[in-house]
């Protein structure tokens, strides 16, 4: 069987499934945040459990909340900034004492949807994540592309295009710079924008609900967000022209982004159309844990 587990910044998820894709057991804990070690302990934990309460030895692929230098394997681009300057790979096989794959978590997600989620049947899968950060993963005939700094997706850490003067310089990030696309589309930057308004903390799913009854403000925020999102979006499509736009994360939740994105999208990619789909990814937040079983697949 195939096993994958998913080192999320909030929670790590393990999976055992058949090579045809059934699931077989799915577990789930919190994430030790800011302990390390601990994070590891619990993979360690989860990777027996999947295998005896399935009586059945898998193969063992990581997604990281991350990815790994090229050269020197160490952790780099993390916003579970615990794992910065690790040598991931090295201490969880040395904690598991079996041969395992890491890849990036984004890229798990995209090579998930790209073989059986809403990007099969395409070639080149652009795979967004709008959650607690923002990201994205590149899938290339069923499989995660990696280029040779293995920095391929890293959408979120641009800057946001053609800023207004409100814009400028940006949010500070937690990667140092300030004004990148996470400080702007990622669910918490939604949140913290309308609190910034009302001084009133609620999640993206009640100001959603808000905008919804007819709030205003709620409905003017969202207009914006949808603004950003495009923006991004369209250095991608004008760049890589993906097959499919596939979206994960939080606020992929949001039923309005299907109607309201293309249109916005449209307005600002270089094109004069623009055809590309964009799809609610088929297997959710399931999608980063089943992408690292495929890594063996």
């Amino acid at each position: 069987m195939l096993i994958g587990i998913d080192w999320g910044g909030t929670k790590i998820e393990g999976v055992a499934m058949e090579r045809d894709g059934r699931e077989l057991l799915r577990l789930r804990e919190e994430t030790p945040r800011h302990d390390y070690f601990g994070c590891i302990r619990v993979i360690k934990a989860m990777i027996a459990g999947l295998e005896s309460q399935t009586g059945r030895t898998g193969t063992l692929g990581i997604g990281i909340p991350g990815s790994l230098e090229p050269v020197s394997r160490l952790g780099k681009g993390a916003s579970s900034t615990w794992l910065l300057g690790r040598p991931v790979e090295k201490d969880l096989h040395d904690a598991i004492q079996r041969d395992i794959r890491v890849e990036n978590d984004a890229d798990c997600f995209a090579a998930s949807e790209a073989v059986d989620g809403a990007g099969a049947g395409h070639n080149v899968v652009f795979a967004v994540i709008l959650g607690s950060g923002a990201g994205a993963g590149i899938a290339v005939g069923g499989k995660a592309h990696h280029g040779p700094n293995n920095s391929g997706g890293e959408w979120g850490h641009n800057p946001l295009p053609f800023p207004n003067v409100t814009e400028i310089p940006g949010k500070a990030c937690y990667c140092g710079r300030h004004g990148c696309m996470e400080t702007w589309v990622s669910g918490r930057a939604f949140e913290a924008e309308y609190a910034s308004h009302t001084h009133e903390e609620l999640k993206a799913r009640e100001i959603i609900d808000r905008k919804r009854n007819g709030d205003r403000l709620s409905g003017l925020l969202w207009e914006r967000y949808i603004d950003r999102v495009a923006r991004g979006l369209a250095t991608v499509v004008n760049s890589l022209d993906p097959d499919i736009l596939v979206m994960g994360g939080g606020m992929s939740n949001v039923d309005e982004l299907y109607d309201d994105l293309p249109r916005e999208l449209a307005k600002r990619t270089f094109s004069t159309v623009f055809h590309t789909p964009i799809r609610k990814a088929v297997h959710g937040d399931s999608s980063g844990v089943r992408g690292a079983a495929w890594l063996w697949k």
